[in-house]
């Protein structure tokens, strides 16, 4: 009934070579399989690959599709819920070396170059309510009020019962519980009887209590939000993993912030390679933890678009002995005749490496003031000088050649600075002439092919724009299910257009 060219074919004969033994290693020793894992996996795998995601999707098709019932041989059907467990609690521990026996295979087959890797990112809405968030700066202010407000009133509070009550730098909950524990010794040696209801009347003590109760509440809340952020500014109160993040995918249509992930895959000859999941809004911090992930393949050139250009990316591939494809951040506006012609940008300035200087338009100098070190937020040192201009003053071109920026102070009042990072500026430059020579031209082109391709498949074909599940360790097990599935589809279609062992796509030429 099923054709010899199907992939339902190719999937079993493919994932019969794996090793499976971690899988059944997460199962209890004691406990009585009913659906064997190995099937379990298949049918996961093949539901990816015709868009059912969801775990009732895969039970339905179990009964109803023969090609799921090839891959379960004579098992019965499982439930929606054993599918669910399975992806949720069996597959969270050993979906890394899944993968990577997959990847492996492909290897061997001589599918993959092994040297040049497409890296990109998309974002994917995370399965939580869109209205559930906490924001960090609102959690912060909101903390200091209360905090400026308790050591007014604590104090004053204690000592109404002859109690000391210490203020420090900041009251934590371990102080109120202290507080609280006191009031109620007080509560037992008096022998104060509370009350509750309309038209009673509180004792002081009772309020005391119940006012302590509703301050420790709040700060345990703070302290909860506050370990959850880590180095967010925002978390998603249905899933604390996704972070709120500006998608093209816009339900409002007026750019409102939607609970999600930053999804960065490495894609080599097509197939899926690594796949990773982060909180950053943008990608260049996303680039050496893929890279780190690639290192066991041997990648020689990475290929990413601006988004990933950094000053510590570019370093970290000279360190590691790798050609970097990185399109510089300014390549296409430096194209346009705007750019070309300000006369306040530095590259449009002469640079004279004697005096270490640049002259402007006016045919004034330039000079290095003085060098600021600095950090990124991954703690990468960038030494950046500072070059001054002290002819400014009465100067013609002023308004077009010092841009207002975030300075408040009057355009006569203002001189011109330049900052340069001079290894960045050396990095760059040698970039640009890498990505605009032959190679660099061919690799770029295969980047948005590729790499963009995939990411279109997976929302558009497989029709995957949501996760269902919640937490990152259960979404990253999903999203490399989901990497598996296109890598079959991928290598199921090259096999039947007769395109194996092609690495690179070559541009027509008229």
């Amino acid at each position: 009934m099923i054709p010899a060219d199907d992939s339902v074919r190719l999937l079993d004969a493919a994932f019969e070579r794996m090793d499976y033994t971690k899988l059944y290693a997460a199962y209890s020793r004691y406990g009585r399989i009913e659906t064997s894992p190995k099937n379990l996996f298949k049918v996961m795998i093949y539901g990816g690959m015709n868009g059912r995601h969801s775990s009732r999707q895969m039970e339905q098709s179990c009964r109803r599709d023969v090609n799921f019932m090839y891959l379960l041989g004579r098992e019965p059907a499982p439930d929606h819920a054993t599918i669910a467990r399975f992806r949720s609690e069996r597959l969270t521990g050993v979906i890394d070396d899944l993968f990577d026996q997959f990847i492996g295979l492909l290897a061997v087959m001589g599918e993959l170059s092994l040297e040049s890797a497409f890296v990109d990112g998309t974002k994917l809405e995370a399965n939580a309510n869109r209205y559930s968030f906490v924001w960090k700066k609102t959690t912060q202010k909101n903390e200091v009020k209360m905090q400026e407000k308790m050591r007014t009133e604590l104090p004053k509070l204690a000592s109404e019962f002859s109690l000391r009550f210490h203020v420090g730098d900041k009251i934590r909950a371990r102080d109120l519980k202290k507080l609280r524990k006191r009031l109620k010794t007080k509560q037992a040696e008096k022998g104060v009887v509370f009350v509750h209801g309309k038209g009673q009347h509180k004792p002081p003590l009772q309020k005391a209590i119940e006012t302590v109760d509703e301050y420790l509440k709040r700060q345990k809340q703070y302290d909860d939000y506050n370990h959850s952020f880590r180095d967010r500014n925002s978390f998603s109160k249905t899933d604390r993993d996704a972070t709120f993040m500006r998608m093209k995918e816009d339900h409002m249509k007026n750019g409102q912030l939607k609970p999600g992930y930053n999804v960065t895959a490495a894609v080599d000859s097509e197939y899926i390679v690594a796949a990773m999941l982060s909180s950053e809004q943008s990608d260049s911090r996303t680039l050496i933890p893929m890279l780190e992930k690639l290192k066991w393949l041997g990648y020689t050139k990475p290929v990413a678009d601006a988004g990933f250009e950094s000053e510590e990316n570019y370093t970290y591939c000279e360190e590691n002995g790798q050609m970097a494809f990185i399109k510089p951040a300014n390549h296409d506006a430096a194209q346009t005749k705007k750019y070309r012609t300000d006369i306040g940008k530095r590259e449009n300035m002469p640079y004279d490496a004697e005096s270490d200087s640049y002259l402007c338009h006016a045919g004034h100098r330039i000079q290095a003031a003085y060098e600021k070190n600095t950090k990124s937020k991954a703690g990468y040192p960038i030494v950046t000088t500072v070059y001054a201009c002290t002819e400014c003053s009465g100067c013609p071109h002023k308004e077009k050649c010092i841009k207002k920026g975030s300075s408040k102070a009057p355009l006569e009042e203002r001189s011109k600075n330049l900052h340069v990072s001079k290894n960045f500026l050396r990095q760059r430059e040698e970039m640009e002439a890498r990505i605009t020579g032959e190679e660099g031209v061919l690799l770029r082109i295969n980047r948005s092919i590729q790499v963009e391709g995939a990411f279109g498949v997976l929302k558009q074909d497989m029709g995957f724009r949501r996760f269902l599940m919640r937490s990152g360790v259960k979404v990253y097990t999903e999203l490399l299910l989901l990497c598996l599935a296109y890598n079959v589809n991928k290598l199921h279609s090259k096999i039947q257009n007769l395109r194996c062992g092609t690495y690179l796509h070559i541009p027509k030429t008229a």
